[in-house]
Parts: structure tokens; sequence; C-alpha cells
């Protein structure tokens, strides 16, 4: 008895993946091999305490900069309900803080250890590139989410079915065009 596919009937293909799923990998262990590479340069040029010592100040300003964002988040949503306003809307005064994205981006960049990581949380909290990299994040965003075919609010909602009286029940419609082909009897296995 033969399983799977015979060479006259190839099988389906497999699906194929996606740039993503093919080069994040690569380049996340590219990212790693640069890191390992620059704190090993900066430990031949001074010593291994200075390398260690920045990595702890990384580490420090990083734990700062999330502990302060998350206040500050803590603090708007508490603001924001005891006005009575939808706390995920946008804030009325752009001026106050457009979000603490960016921020919490930036202190865990500090955290992880390296170098490369340390200068990419800095652009994030340095005012001027961080405002850069918000507004190139959000144009990004907005094309993406125009060029979808929907929402996912909107998938959903075509997932669910209504009864007459109102109710929603999730389900699945299965159409019987065919009855389903009688079970095939194996003959008993004789020793």
């Amino acid at each position: 008895m033969t399983f799977g596919a015979t060479p006259s009937q190839p099988g389906p293909r497999p699906p194929r993946r996606s740039r993503a799923r093919r080069f994040v990998p690569l380049g996340i262990a590219a990212w790693m091999v640069l890191e390992i590479w620059l704190l090993i340069v900066v430990a031949d040029a001074t010593n291994g305490l200075t390398v260690f010592l920045l990595l702890l100040a990384g580490v420090i300003a990083g734990a700062y900069v999330i502990k302060r964002a998350g206040r500050r988040a803590w603090k708007n949503l508490t603001e924001s309900l005891q006005a009575g306003r939808d706390p995920a809307a946008p804030p009325k005064d752009p001026a106050s803080g457009s979000g603490n994205t960016l921020p919490m981006l930036g202190g865990l960049l500090l955290m992880v250890p390296g170098l490369v990581s340390d200068a990419l949380g800095l652009l994030c909290l340095f005012p001027p590139t961080g405002k850069l990299i918000h507004h190139r994040a959000e144009k990004i965003l907005n094309r993406r989410a125009a060029n979808s075919p929907g929402t996912f609010g909107d998938a959903f909602q075509q997932a669910r079915m209504r009864r007459p009286d109102g109710k929603v029940v999730q389900g699945e419609v299965i159409h019987d065009d065919e009855p389903p082909a009688p079970r095939r009897q194996d003959p008993p296995l004789t020793g």
C-alpha cells in the first residue's frame, strides 16, 4: 500500500514563504553578529569593564524611561476616564504629547544589550528624530490600512449570523449537496 503522492500525480505545492518570514530571521542574526562585533571592538579599544558599564547604563536608563512613560500613560488614562473621554481617542491637544509608544520602544531598545540597539533607542527618545520616526511610521501604517480590503471588525461582522429576535449566533453554514461517501471496510488482519 502506497501513501502520499505518486510521481504521475504531484501533490499540492507547499505555500510560498513570505519575504518577512524569509528575511527577518536573517536580519536578526546579522544584527546580533553586528552587536557582538561592536562590543568586541569597544572592549579591545578600552577594556571589559567599560563595556560592562556601558551595558549596565543602557539597562538602567531603559528601565527609567519605560517606568516614566508607563506612569505618563497611566496618568493620561486616569485623566481621560475622569473627564469621561474615550481613553483610546487621541488627545485634543497635540502639544501634550502624542503618545508613549516611542518612549517605550526607546527604553526597550536601551535595555537590549548592544550598542546599535542603544543608538536606535536614543534616536526614538530624541525629540526631532522621534517626531520623524512617528510621522514616517504613521504614514506607512495609514497606507497599509488604506490598501487592505477591510478591517478586522468588518471580517468579524461578516462571520456572524443574526437571528430574527436580534440575537447573534456565531456559526458556520454547511450545505449537504451530496451524501457522504460510504466508509470503506478493510479486510481483517490475519496473522
